[in-house]
């Protein structure tokens, strides 16, 4: 079952923030009243004067709460929100179990939990590493690696991007072992102005198609080339679906720590 962690907060905030006002405006000047009053009696009946007097465990809660809930709602909705690698679709780039941080703000500021832009900033550049809603099942979060802008025609043949006719340069660096008893071609791609890393399985058959990228849409790849359910599968990524830019990984756990990846800018 997937949560909207975003609107969990938003919950939060309001009934925290509404239990606080409540007290504020209707039961606290009383009991700041009541306190001073009981300041005159005798020390004998301190004890049950602060009973009566002292502030209720739930409002305690919501004082120290809100504000708590409210600084954590900005910054992961509208800065910096972590996520953690769940597939090794973006292999050998992110690895299952990679904690990340994604720039919020990068493609322009979004209303929390409406998803709705409210300020253009920038647009995704080629080679970025986009956090998406999944169109499918907007619920679901995905990352992949834009490779087409709108307006772009893209081909796949061969195993090799084109983009406009041209073709995306590899360079063989190595085998990389997927851990299933076969060895995948890792290799250097230039996309535009970015070299990055991909896989690919050459006991995989070639996908090949084209596709002509509407305005205000992204066409989108895992860098694990064989192994990654992306916009050659089902389409487009729509701007108002984009989440951010993701640009560092603070940490790794799967079934233990990987000291050597936290930190690790991502390209």
């Amino acid at each position: 079952m997937n949560f909207d962690f975003s609107l969990i907060l938003l919950v939060l905030i309001i009934v925290t923030g509404v239990i606080w006002l409540i007290d504020t405006l209707f039961f606290r000047a009383a009991r700041l009243e009541l306190a001073d009053k009981n300041q005159e009696v005798a020390a004998d009946d301190t004890t049950e004067a602060k009973a009566v007097t002292s502030e209720p465990i739930l409002v305690e809660y919501a004082r120290f709460l809100f504000p708590v809930v409210l600084i954590v709602f900005v910054l992961r909705g509208f800065l910096v929100e972590p996520f953690r690698i769940p597939s090794g679709s973006m292999l050998p780039t992110l690895e299952i179990g990679d904690f990340i941080l994604v720039n919020k703000f990068a493609y322009g500021l979004r209303v929390p939990v409406l998803n709705k832009k409210i300020l253009e900033l920038a647009d995704p550049e080629r080679g970025d590493i986009v956090v998406f809603r999944y169109p499918r099942n907007p619920s679901v979060d995905y990352i992949k690696r834009v490779v087409g802008l709108p307006g772009d025609k893209i081909s796949y043949y061969n195993k090799i991007v084109y983009i406009n006719g041209e073709p995306m340069r590899q360079e063989f660096s190595g085998s990389y072992d997927s851990g299933r008893g076969r060895a995948l071609d890792d290799l250097f791609e230039q996309l535009g102005s970015v070299k990055h890393r991909i896989l690919r399985d050459p006991s995989r058959p070639t996908f090949e198609n084209s596709w002509v990228i509407p305005e205000g849409k992204y066409f989108v790849m895992g860098d694990n080339r064989d192994n990654s359910n992306d916009s050659r599968v089902w389409g487009f990524v729509p701007d108002e679906n984009l989440v951010g830019k993701a640009f560092f990984i603070w940490m790794n756990w799967d079934s233990g720590p990987s000291w050597g990846r936290i930190g690790t800018v991502l390209e």
